[in-house]
C-alpha cells in the first residue's frame, strides 16, 4: 500500500501523523511511504529523518494526495484539500464531523473513506487515539486557563493558586473523562480550589478517591452548574459524546451571571462546544469576550505543543495504520470491531450512527 503523510495546513498546526519510526516499520513490511517535504518540521522532524526510514519526500502535497492510498493525517481536511478527495482513497484523521457539516458534504460528494481517530474504539470500549490529545488539552486548559485569567489578558487579574494570605482561584471542569481528570490535576497541583461537576456517578465516585484534597466532585445538573458557575475565575468544558455534538451546558444568559474577567476555556469546541457563546478561535486570534468573561475556543489546542503532540499521537495510532496498510480496510475491521467504528464515510454514505444523528440534529 501507498501511505502518505501531508504538512498540515490548518493555522498553527504543528503536529505530524507519522514519526520516521512508523516509516521504517511499515516500508520493512513491503509498503511505500510518501512524506510532504517539511511535514515535520513544526515537531522538529526533518525530511532528512524522513529519508533515512526510507520514505520519499514529496515537493507538492497534490503528489501526495494523488499516489496514496491512505493518507494519514492530524487535524480535518481544510476547504483547499476537499478537491483532493477522492473514491477509493482512505483517509484516516481527526474529523470531528458533528462540528464540521461542510467537511462531511464533501466526504459524500466525493465517495472518499474517512475514518475518524475520535470514533475508534478499543476492547475495553475507550478511544484509543483521542486519549492522548484529551490528555494534552485538559493540561493546555490550565496552562492557558491561568495566562488570561492575567489582566493584560482580560482577566481578573487572578493567581491561579494564591499566596500565603490570599485565597487562590475557583476552577470549575465541567466533565470528569480524560480532559476534565487531566485538568483538575494540574489545577489542583496548582493550588487552585477545584470542582468537577460530572452525571456519572461512578466517575465521580472514582475521581473523589484519586483527587487531592482541595478537589471537589459535584453531581452535574442545571442548578449545580449555574451556582458553579457564578463563583468560578475559570471554567473549562471537557464533556464528549464520542462523534455527536457536545451538550451546551452554558447558555447566554447563564454567562451574564459570571464574574467580570472570568475565563472559559471550551475544550469541547472541537465537537461544536458546550458554551452557546463559543466559536472557534486560533492560536493567533485565540480569546474573545463576551459580558466581560474571556472565552478561550481555539479548535487545535495540541497543535501548539507539536513534538510533544506528535509522539503522543503517533504512538496512539500507528498500529491501526500498520493493520489499515497490510490487511486493507476491509479485513482490518472485521479483525477488530473497534477500528470498524473508525468509520464515518465510505462510497457517499455515512457510516457512523452519532455523525448521522447529530446530522439530523
Amino acid at each position: 500500500m501507498i501511505v502518505g503523510i501531508l504538512k498540515e495546513v490548518k493555522s498553527d498546526e504543528y503536529r505530524v501523523a507519522m514519526l520516521p519510526a512508523g516509516v521504517h516499520q511499515l516500508v520493512r513490511t513491503g509498503h511505500r511511504v510518501l512524506v510532504q517535504s517539511q511535514a515535520g518540521v513544526g515537531s522538529g522532524i526533518s525530511d532528512a529523518d524522513y529519508k533515512a526510514a526510507g520514505a520519499e519526500v514529496a515537493a507538492a502535497p497534490a503528489d501526495v494526495w494523488a499516489a496514496a492510498d491512505l493518507i494519514v493525517k492530524v487535524k480535518e481536511p481544510q476547504p483547499g484539500e476537499f478537491a483532493f478527495l477522492r473514491r477509493n482513497l482512505m483517509v484516516l484523521t481527526y474529523f470531528h464531523f458533528a462540528a464540521e457539516p461542510k467537511l462531511l458534504e464533501a466526504c459524500i460528494t466525493s465517495g472518499v473513506s474517512a475514518i475518524a481517530y475520535e470514533t475508534i474504539r478499543d476492547a475495553r470500549g475507550l478511544l484509543p487515539c483521542l486519549t492522548p490529545m484529551s490528555e494534552v488539552a485538559g493540561k493546555m486548559a490550565i496552562q492557558e486557563g491561568a495566562k488570561y485569567l492575567e489582566r493584560p489578558m482580560m482577566g481578573r487579574g487572578i493567581l491561579l493558586g494564591g499566596v500565603p494570605g490570599v485565597a487562590p482561584a475557583e476552577v470549575v471542569i465541567l466533565g470528569g473523562g480524560v480532559v476534565g481528570h487531566n485538568a483538575a490535576r494540574v489545577a489542583a497541583g496548582l493550588g487552585a480550589r477545584v470542582s468537577i461537576l460530572d452525571i456519572n456517578l461512578d466517575r465521580l465516585r472514582y475521581l473523589s478517591d484519586v483527587m487531592p484534597a482541595n478537589v471537589n466532585t459535584i453531581f452535574s445538573d442545571v442548578h449545580t452548574v449555574r451556582e458553579a458557575l457564578a463563583r468560578a475565575d475559570l471554567v473549562v468544558g471537557a464533556v464528549l459524546i464520542p462523534g455527536a455534538k457536545a451538550p451546551r451546558l452554558i447558555g447566554r444568559d447563564d454567562i451574564k451571571h459570571m464574574i467580570p474577567g472570568s475565563v472559559i476555556v471550551d475544550v469541547a469546541i472541537d465537537q461544536g462546544g458546550c458554551v452557546e457563546t463559543s466559536r472557534p478561535t486560533t492560536h493567533q486570534q485565540p480569546t474573545y469576550l463576551v459580558d466581560g468573561v474571556v472565552h478561550y475556543c481555539v479548535t487545535n489546542m495540541p497543535g501548539a505543543v507539536g513534538r510533544t503532540s506528535t509522539f503522543a499521537l503517533c504512538n496512539a495510532t500507528f498500529p491501526y495504520v500498520a493493520a489499515i496498510a497490510s490487511l486493507g480496510w476491509d479485513a482490518a475491521a472485521r479483525r477488530d470491531p473497534g477500528l470498524a467504528q473508525g468509520l464515518n464515510t465510505r462510497a457517499g454514505e455515512i457510516t457512523n450512527a452519532a455523525v448521522a444523528a447529530a446530522m439530523k440534529g
